[in-house]
């Protein structure tokens, strides 16, 4: 598949989803014919970053070739370092959950300091599994990151995000996204004063675009729009600090130089944005609320066909036209698990108390639905075509039950009186009236 080069703001991105993609950042960098011959251009080192196992069918795999002024294999000793990311799990509970936003931190915090884990459902060592995070930050970071545990999806919800990766340049703002593949190393800078959001660490199969079955081959997310950067390369040779997360632990050691140093690279396993802007939303004509499946952005397959082990999922801007229809989300118990945030304005089932930055669980078998507010007022609206704007909500929902951290269930932002939302439902029964 061959892939488009298109400008951003002050960045070059090449266009698609999945490509096998190439990008230089000095002419003719790239070796013609072989990926690792004897001697580079440049003087470069060959590397492999392979993203899957080497046997994986060919339609799964994700490697990408790089070729860098230092290989990084040229480091000392990681150790282990005092601040964690408080990933230990709490105890057990069936409760429904619900967080206000996240404050910003008054002392210096850049975006790795202020990655807080709020609940997970695998050990990071699994096959499979999620773990999902809030960050705050009021600095860009110096140092230099990598998750060897799984590829991390990141929704910033305040602030603009400059993500400086090995092969290139990504910046992104609320109502974007970026994936950045497992082991990539990348540094995290603000554009602005301060910085929230979301994480969602993928410990399983890879994220991509779901099939579209009886939809067809057009909609939702359409591949043309994921962009990946263009090579780009530090070359300074002044104390780096590089920090990877292994096994849930945050490991430290310190290089003699950047180690965001590829001159050039092609492959399929690379860091993308998408703006959530370009969603093709696909909704009811006639009746009746459709799953929330309809609004998936990306999807991490589990090895039960048919249930994610992560889905992606929006609720953007949308026309509601559903004749005779309750029209927010129907009250609902089900088997996935969801974890909810927002990124901008109000969320259409819920009238109060959820507000931009802040994030609700309802776990496998959770009760849930509108508040009785959005209920009465769905009941009592008079149905004209109606469009939902000034909104962007998301959902990481996952076939396995997500528990929350102890940091999360001790947090001071833990709303201690979120089921009373449910409590004005009161009994409208009336035997003798249809």
């Amino acid at each position: 598949m061959q892939s488009q080069e298109k400008t951003s703001a002050s960045s070059r991105y090449l266009s698609g989803f999945g490509n096998e993609f190439s990008s230089e950042a000095l002419p003719g960098a790239l070796p013609v014919g072989q990926n690792s011959p004897q001697k580079v251009p440049y003087g470069l080192y060959t590397e492999l970053l392979s993203g899957t196992a080497f046997t994986v069918p060919r339609s799964e795999a994700r490697r990408t070739w790089l070729y860098r002024i230092r290989p990084s294999a040229n480091h000392g000793q990681y150790q282990r370092m005092d601040r964690q990311l408080g990933a230990a799990l709490g105890p057990i509970t069936p409760n429904r959950l619900r967080w206000n936003p996240a404050p910003f931190p008054q002392a210096g915090t850049d975006f790795l300091d202020g990655l807080e884990c709020v609940t997970a459902n695998a050990e990071p060592d699994q096959p499979a599994g999620a773990s999902i995070y809030r960050y705050v930050a009021n600095q860009s970071m110096q140092r230099v990151f990598f998750n060897a545990d799984g590829e991390l999806l990141i929704v910033p919800q305040e602030g603009e995000l400059k993500l400086v990766t090995e092969l290139g340049v990504l910046e992104i703002e609320p109502l974007e996204i970026a994936v950045i593949p497992r082991g990539m190393r990348f540094r995290a800078e603000l554009l602005g004063a301060t910085a929230r959001g979301y994480v969602c660490e993928n410990h399983g199969c890879a994220l991509r675009l779901p099939d579209l079955g009886p939809i067809g081959s057009n909609g939702l997310a359409n591949p043309r729009d994921f962009l990946a950067p263009v090579a780009h390369f530090e070359e300074r040779d002044d104390p780096v600090e590089l920090v990877q997360k292994f096994l849930g632990e945050l490991w430290t050691t310190q290089l003699d130089h950047s180690p965001l140093d590829v001159v050039a690279w092609h492959g399929n396993n690379v860091p993308y944005k998408y703006d959530l802007r370009c969603f093709n939303t696909i909704g009811t004509v006639s009746f009746d609320h459709p799953d929330p499946s309809i609004f998936t952005v990306l999807t991490s397959p589990s090895a039960i066909h048919g249930m994610a082990n992560i889905d992606f999922v929006i609720f953007p801007p949308r026309w509601m036209v559903a004749e005779n229809t309750f029209r927010p989300p129907w009250f609902h118990r089900n088997l996935m698990n969801e974890f909810m945030g927002l990124i901008a304005g109000a969320y259409d089932a819920k009238a109060d108390g959820f507000s931009p930055g802040g994030a609700s669980l309802h776990n496998c078998m959770s009760a849930h639905g509108p508040d009785h507010v959005s209920t009465e007022q769905a009941i009592k609206a008079e149905l004209k075509p109606h469009k939902i704007e000034n909104t962007m909500a998301f959902m990481f929902e996952t076939g396995q039950v997500l528990r929350p951290t102890r940091q999360a269930l001790e947090s001071p932002q833990l709303q201690s009186d979120y089921d009373s939302c449910w409590a004005g439902l009161t009994k409208t029964f009336d035997k003798n009236q249809k």
